[in-house]
């Protein structure tokens, strides 16, 4: 038995917070914006990556419109805090699992990663010039990234240069399986080789005020959350 006290287990989102976060998502978005396997996927990015991203950085990607009520504004605000915090107390005691979609198809409902996918690809481009860099340098952080990548090409999320087979359900739910995995080699990977300065000072640059990013095609996606 594990010996971790009640007092020291991650708080964790429990499913009435994550059906109220669900919620007002769902009402307060448009096409191509987060539903909460994306917020996840995005917090989950930031969670792993190169360098900290405040939330005055990451929460225009969430929220989309000025709170009309002050309450209800803290209130979400609290559940994006705490969904926030968890994932890296989740990844420190091996506790983490993807918030996912669903998809009604032909047989029935399935499990799809392409919310989460988009999310985690969005947080990736809050710090693009750091990851892209490494990428480009270091073979080793695209090796420890391929089940995610494999999953976001297989959703069309990520472009590839050359044509991919759609996965089988086997591999997909196999690199689903990965993720946790996945992740916590992705954040050891930058605590051990963290960004150096003439990758900060790239990014900077790259971020200067009236550097216009181009925009995010909408994508198309229905279903609900799991967790």
């Amino acid at each position: 038995m594990n010996d971790m006290t009640k007092a020291e287990w991650p708080s964790s989102l429990d499913d009435s917070e994550l059906e109220e976060l669900d919620r007002y998502l769902r009402a307060h978005t448009s096409e191509g914006d987060l539903l909460l396997d994306g917020v996840h996927g995005l917090l989950s990015a930031l969670a792993v990556g190169p360098l900290l991203v405040l939330p005055d950085e990451w929460l225009h990607e969430v929220l989309h419109e000025p709170f009309t009520d002050e309450d209800e504004g803290n209130r979400v605000l609290a559940l994006l805090a705490k969904l926030n915090d968890s994932i890296s107390a989740e990844l420190d005691v091996d506790a983490y699992e993807p918030i996912l979609g669903e998809v009604e198809m032909e047989g029935g409902p399935m499990l799809s990663a392409a919310g989460w996918c988009e999310g985690f690809s969005r947080g990736i481009d809050l710090r693009a010039a750091l990851w892209e860099n490494r990428l480009a340098e270091d073979p080793q952080l695209m090796e420890l990234l391929g089940p995610v990548m494999a999953l976001a090409v297989d959703e069309g999320i990520l472009s590839a240069d050359t044509e991919f087979e759609k996965l089988s359900e086997e591999e997909y739910d196999e690199c689903l399986a990965q993720v946790p995995t996945v992740l916590g080699a992705v954040n050891q990977y930058w605590q051990a080789k963290p960004a150096t300065e003439a990758e900060v000072e790239t990014m900077v640059l790259q971020q200067r005020p009236g550097k216009q990013e181009e925009a995010t095609p909408p994508r198309q996606r229905s279903g609900h959350w799991v967790h």
